[in-house]
């Protein structure tokens, strides 16, 4: 009996609620199905990755059909089938070319220079490290070039010369005198100099052939001020007076800066940068070693329209100056990880205040060693409306009363992180209260350190505090699960809309728990590695209840066997990356049984899986063809990486 006819809206429609791999195998089903699934909607922002070879050109002519998209393609070099691939993407995609990416490259500039005046259309042009470009300095030398490459870059918006070890102040000009409207630029990791070229051993000069001088970047930022927004100079050698400069451009107006790994900024410099640029709605400081409280105190005072704070590793951070972060209005995303002096205390403080606070919706507390249960119980009930993405890891003194707290006030959460932290059992994932353990943090006793006794033997000593493995936890019986079943409080089950989930190195977690409460419809990426406890029994029941998993790791659970691959893997039909390092039960079998359920898999890791055979690992690249990257260093005995 047939279908009933739908028109191609209703089954568009339809289609737009599943997942796009999903979707993707619908197209396959009949015409019509194909037909809806190239509904507009699903064309937006399409990019399209693949490396170089000879069925890449098949695959081009067949991207001709569509109206635009995007292209990262890999592995492009002198050779003939690099030159004929680009003259392809020029001929049948041309205008149509929204954004070209081309890592992992060694083009020449001919190749590049016959593509680039076919690409009318280009909104984004990434050149990240082909350092073959600009070896020669020669690229766009020839005035006749640059005439056809400005025709076609005139539209660019954002232009990405991160970690190209050659540019220069020439190669530079020559570049950016093509595109006049550029709103994003990105130089991380390039070789400038700020203040002294150490090729003339002398002070930075002007139109350097060797290097980027500030003098070339600010005229850049001072001819494109009224358009450019966003500028990243992540791990350049830029000085706190360069910093200054390029804040007080005249007419510049950033809105998103990125100064990761610049370590010889100060305190004074940002608050130059911060006065000047006070339109910033990201700023990414991370691992900018020097910054202390006093830059947290001036990015809380002039930039009211933040929505991104990143400070990342700064190690001189402390809780001064988080309490007024926590009245930007706008602040949407904060990171303090490996801040190792923030306790949390004052970010509380600031969500108390009858202020208006801010509504953070992802909050990275990764490395804080010093965040606390009680820290975590009010930050949950202040945080409770709109956080989705919350990153605990290695926060080695929370416990289960944490994840009770979590449970029960972030129901929207969508991004949970708790590896590392070892204090978290079965019971706080069930959401129960082990017997001989306080259920609320606010009633637990202050620690008050080492005590004197006075007992002969020990007169004057300390007595030692008892250590943590010195405790022996109480485990989950039959009847506290009955007990589970029964009860209406928060397990981690009230996380209904999870879809990262990282539990590794919970090493107190047992397939208890992890069968009863790993029942996330929606849940993509899990990590169980570094989970002793836990077998077969647990990988069944999550591939069972989480079958939207794209990402699932294992290493180093010494129980996952050949018997529980084998019945789970039939029904993870989404997965891209699956990790087995260090799994010692795990056998050539499970290789056999990857390559007959798992043909979308991209990733495989199988290091130091005494069982498993290279010549098996090689059947299987030849029998998945997607399969990017392979890593079995030290399987079965061998000293053998393949990444491809």
């Amino acid at each position: 009996m047939e279908s009933p006819y739908l028109p191609t809206e209703i089954i568009s429609y339809i289609l737009s609620f599943l997942h796009v791999t999903d979707r993707k195998e619908a197209s396959l089903v009949c015409k019509s199905w194909y037909d809806a699934c190239q509904d507009h909607q699903f064309q937006k922002n399409v990019t399209f990755k693949f490396p170089v070879s000879t069925s890449s050109l098949d695959f081009i002519c067949a991207l001709a059909r569509r109206p635009r998209c995007g292209l990262v393609i890999s592995h492009l070099d002198g050779s003939s089938l690099s030159r004929r691939v680009l003259l392809e993407v020029g001929l049948h995609l041309g205008p149509r070319l929204d954004r070209l990416a081309l890592p992992g490259s060694s083009i020449t500039e001919a190749s590049l220079l016959g593509l680039l005046p076919h690409l009318t259309g280009l909104r984004k042009l990434d050149l990240q490290g082909l350092d073959s470009l600009f070896m020669s300095g020669a690229f766009l030398s020839r005035e006749e070039h640059r005439r056809q490459v400005q025709n076609a870059l005139r539209n660019l918006e954002e232009l990405d010369l991160s970690d190209l070890r050659y540019l220069s102040d020439l190669s530079f000009n020559r570049l950016t005198s093509c595109t006049p409207r550029l709103c994003s630029l990105s130089l991380a990791g390039c070789h400038i100099a700020f203040e002294f070229d150490p090729y003339r051993g002398c002070p930075v000069g002007f139109g350097s052939s060797a290097l980027v001088s500030l003098r070339n970047l600010l005229s850049l930022l001072q001819k494109q001020a009224s358009t450019l927004h966003s500028l990243d100079l992540s791990r350049t050698s830029i000085t706190p007076e360069s910093l200054r400069s390029i804040a007080q451009v005249p007419g510049l107006r950033l809105e998103d800066l990125s100064l990761r790994g610049c370590k010889e900024l100060t305190d004074y410099s940002m608050e130059i940068l911060c006065k000047h640029q006070n339109g910033l709605k990201r700023l990414d400081l991370s691992a900018c070693t020097e910054l202390t409280s006093r830059t947290v105190l001036a990015v809380a005072t002039e930039l009211k329209e933040l929505r991104s704070l990143s400070l990342s590793q700064d190690w001189k951070i402390t809780d001064k100056g988080l309490a007024e972060l926590m009245t930007l209005p706008c602040l949407r995303s904060l990171d303090l990880s490996e801040c190792l002096h923030v306790s949390g205390a004052d970010l509380v403080k600031g969500l108390s205040s009858p202020q208006p606070s801010v509504q953070l919706e992802t909050l990275s507390l990764r490395n804080c060693a010093y965040i606390r249960d009680a820290v975590m119980f009010s930050l949950t009930q202040l945080l409770s409306r709109n956080l989705r993405e919350l990153d605990l890891t290695s926060c080695v003194c929370l416990t289960d009363l944490s994840v009770h707290a979590i449970a029960t006030y972030l129901p929207a959460l969508v991004v949970l992180r708790l590896s590392w932290c070892k204090e978290i059992s079965d019971w706080g994932l069930l959401g129960m209260v082990e017997p001989t353990k306080d259920c609320d943090p606010r009633d637990k006793e202050e620690d008050k350190g080492p005590s004197f006794t006075r007992t002969f033997g020990n007169m004057g000593f300390f007595q030692p505090p008892i250590l943590p493995f010195q405790e022996k936890p109480r485990l989950v019986t039959e009847e506290d699960l009955g007990a589970f079943r029964d009860q209406e409080g928060a397990s981690l089950l009230a996380l209904r809309g999870l879809q990262e989930l990282d539990l590794s190195a919970c090493s107190r977690l047992t397939d208890t728990s992890i069968t009863q409460v790993l029942r996330f419809p929606d849940l993509q990426r899990l990590s169980l590695s570094m989970l002793p406890e836990i077998s077969d029994d647990s990988l069944v029941s999550v591939a069972y209840h989480c079958r939207s998993l794209t990402s699932l790791a294992l290493s180093h659970c010494p129980q996952i066997s050949d018997q529980g691959m084998a019945r789970a893997l039939p029904l993870l039909h989404r997965l891209q990356h699956l990790f087995l390092a260090c799994c010692d039960t795990v056998t050539n079998e499970t290789l056999s049984i990857i390559a007959l359920h798992c043909d979308r898999l991209r990733t495989l890791d199988v290091s130091m899986c005494k069982d498993i055979t290279v010549h098996q690992v090689d059947l299987l690249q030849f029998q998945l063809p997607f399969l990017e990257k392979v890593q079995c260093r030290f399987a079965n005995g061998a000293d053998f990486t393949v990444v491809l």
